[in-house]
């Protein structure tokens, strides 16, 4: 059942999703070379509890921070530690912030410092993609009509979208229904309605599709050790389009 959200709803969602763009921001003017990923899981913390809020993901089915932190190689779930990030390296923050009940979540491919050209190219496209998506979500378009074309763009691009984790709807529980593949067939699946709020996730890998879990059950990571990168934003259908609730305003 996918539930749509009040007005009432939708503000407070509002609220959630600011701070968890405020919270990337903050992340964004700290990540550099020699700073550690728990330091930036530190600073997310605090942020998000400043704002009357609280992390999403600690303690969320036992994950033990306040952020995901996963660099290169690794997709999602990566915990955050005593890993320096270095020159060159990419890293994925994945942030997550409930105020007063409700959820927003948004995560996000940083460059730290220079980065190669594919790194780069792979950040891009990734992006664009999540942004592809995002240009159709309006009443009516049925939802995997959206999966297509993030697929399509990715696709074309020589990238490899990874299917075994999705997107979903989010409110007072993180995850909720519906499921939201980056790939698929057009004008199949549920209508889009006013009201619904989606989390929406493109996950891509420079090389093939495939990932696998390590040994601590949270951290994935693609199977052929190459580079890939995570982009996610919650939005809102609106009677005549969409809101992105986790995008700064300015």
């Amino acid at each position: 059942m996918i539930i749509g959200k009040s007005e009432t709803e939708l503000g407070l969602m509002r609220e959630a999703g600011r701070i968890v763009a405020e919270t990337h921001r903050l992340l964004a003017e700290h990540i550099a070379p020699g700073i550690t990923t728990g330091e930036l899981d530190h600073m997310a913390d605090q942020y998000i509890r400043s704002q009357g809020a609280v992390p999403s993901f600690k303690g969320y089915n036992g994950f033990p921070a306040s952020v995901c932190a996963s660099v290169n190689e690794e997709l999602v779930h990566g915990f955050p530690g005593k890993r320096k990030l270095n020159e060159g390296d990419i890293v994925t923050f994945d942030i997550g912030a409930q105020y007063q009940g409700y959820h927003g979540d948004s995560a996000w491919t940083y460059p730290v410092g220079r980065i190669s050209e594919e790194a780069r190219r792979l950040l891009d496209v990734t992006e664009a993609s999540l942004y592809a998506g995002l240009a159709l979500v309006k009443p009516d378009v049925r939802l995997f009509t959206i999966s297509h074309a993030i697929q399509k763009y990715i696709e074309d691009e020589g990238f490899s979208v990874v299917r075994e984790y999705v997107g979903h709807g989010i409110g007072t529980d993180l995850h909720e229904e519906p499921q939201i593949p980056n790939y698929g067939l057009p004008d199949r699946g549920p209508r889009l309605k006013a009201g619904m709020v989606l989390a929406i996730e493109p996950m891509v890998n420079v090389g093939r599709r495939y990932v696998k879990t390590l040994e601590d059950n949270w951290t994935v990571v693609t199977v052929d050790g190459k580079l890939c990168a995570h982009f996610e934003h919650t939005v809102a259908v609106t009677p005549d389009g969409m809101e992105i609730f986790t995008k700064l305003n300015a």
